[in-house]
């Protein structure tokens, strides 16, 4: 049995930003619930509403997304349909498979949620243009690795 390397264990400032972004998600999670609590929504029906408001997706991509069981989402997306946030539709490519799309007022219910998320905003406009590219270039950087 291999014992670790001191040199396979992180070095504190990796450690640092990982422990900085845990708390971020923490937040961005917690003002999400928050938000969508406004909405009488749960975080799991938001976040379906903010992907669907983005384009119309089938069932199977919304639960790859949403990292879910696709008998999850249909029952997310029929609570939604009930409220006129969601209707379904054929997919124009294959009109066998239906999609979830946001109707006129799921987007704009969307729209409020994710104007609503003050935590990140307010920070993020303290940066200056320079660093917020720079941001979002790391993090992008970071997601394709």
């Amino acid at each position: 049995m291999a014992t670790p390397h001191a040199s396979d264990r992180p070095d504190e400032l990796t450690m640092e930003v990982v422990d900085l972004i845990g708390s971020v998600v923490a937040r961005y999670h917690e003002e999400y619930e928050e938000a969508a609590g406004t909405h009488a929504l749960t975080g799991a029906q938001a976040r379906l509403l903010g992907l669907l408001s983005l384009e119309p997706l089938p069932m199977r991509k919304l639960a790859q997304r949403l990292k879910c069981e696709p008998s999850n989402v249909t029952g997310i997306v029929d609570r939604l349909e009930s409220r006129g946030l969601v209707e379904r539709r054929p997919d124009p490519a294959d009109r066998r498979v239906k999609v979830a799309a946001a109707t006129d007022e799921g987007r704009r219910v969307a729209r409020g949620l994710r104007e609503s998320l003050r935590f990140a905003r307010e920070p993020l406009a303290g940066l200056s243009e320079d660093e917020r590219l720079a941001l979002r270039d790391l993090l992008r950087r970071m997601l394709r690795s």
